[in-house]
């Protein structure tokens, strides 16, 4: 990313894509470069840009810019592109005059991982609670299959705002990124784990199953080492399929305010710019992270369909 999350330019607030121009007629050269924007504020207090092409300033790579945490470790300026002396906004700037394409960068680390993460914890509960239900039935079934049906029961979405309302609103964006991923998993668990059950209840009556209670194997590691890898097929395109869920579910609550805070981004809540119409009307680009929402949700979808297809049997051609 060119600039940081956090560096901002009020004289650039909703300023548009940057136009990135690759012939200089004057020394009949080809190289990219860019021009300044001038801001002007018509009697409407609408905001207009227009280039002032008084002097080029040229694209390059390796520039420095702002301070930042290489992996997290070493702290460097050095950025892959940029421009000294102008701004390049490839996707324009947000009311902030903060770099959209940069902030997508950073959000995209929120959003997906809180996806990936939530999906991953979802299926570890789920597997494992799913497959001691199943496995051992009576009063334990019962118990947890009751839960896992008042659970699922509730519409997802009020009980993820009821979830985060039970919580202090005043929290760093640190420690909700954590209470979202445990929202996120608590609500998705479930789904699993019912499925599971079933499938652990079907394996749990096979012969070889029986002849490893009959050789004393213990239950643990039944569960584990015959029960728990026949339910892979499933499972593995049940946690494909519910990633885009934890990514939408995220979004909306950072679009509502109830998630990540400003200044950290988000995808969900560098949306919340747009809920005017007007905003859209007059600074479309403020849209670009819808778009890339909708771009994440196809691929992991079409991952999972993929899955499903390679998994299935019956699909098999031989």
């Amino acid at each position: 990313s060119p600039y940081s999350y956090k560096t901002e330019d009020p004289a650039y607030a909703y300023a548009p894509p940057a136009r990135i121009h690759f012939y200089d007629p004057q020394k009949k050269k080809i190289y990219l470069y860019v021009y300044k924007y001038k801001m002007k504020m018509n009697e409407f207090f609408q905001r207009s840009y227009t280039e002032d092409k008084a002097k080029k300033y040229p694209l390059k790579l390796f520039v420095r810019g702002d301070k930042y945490y290489f992996l997290g470790m070493k702290q460097t300026n050095l950025h892959l592109f940029g421009a000294k002396g102008a701004k390049v906004f490839l996707f324009g700037a947000d009311y902030r005059g903060r770099d959209i394409f940069s902030r997508l960068f950073y959000g995209a680390r929120v959003s997906l991982s809180i996806g990936l993460i939530g999906a991953a914890i979802s299926f570890f509960l789920g597997v494992l609670i799913g497959s001691v239900s199943g496995y051992f039935g009576g009063t334990i079934d019962n118990i947890i299959m009751r839960f896992c049906e008042m659970i699922m029961m509730i519409p997802g979405f009020y009980l993820l705002l009821a979830l985060r309302a039970s919580f202090p609103p005043n929290i760093n964006s640190a420690q909700i990124y954590f209470l979202l991923i445990i929202i996120l998993s608590f609500i998705g668990w479930a789904s699993i784990a019912r499925v599971i059950r079933g499938i652990t209840l079907s394996l749990s009556k096979q012969e070889f199953i029986l002849a490893l209670k009959s050789l004393g194997f213990s239950n643990i590691r039944i569960i584990f080492k015959h029960i728990i890898p026949h339910t892979f097929s499933y499972t593995i395109i049940a946690v494909a399929l519910s990633i885009p869920s934890y990514i939408l579910g995220e979004a909306a609550l950072s679009l509502i305010g109830l998630g990540i805070q400003e200044p950290y981004p988000s995808w969900g809540n560098m949306l919340s710019d747009a809920m005017g119409i007007v905003k859209i009307k007059f600074y479309p680009w403020i849209l670009i992270p819808g778009i890339f929402i909708f771009i994440a949700v196809f691929c992991f979808n079409s991952i999972a369909d993929a899955l499903r297809d390679s998994f299935d049997p019956k699909r098999k051609i031989f």
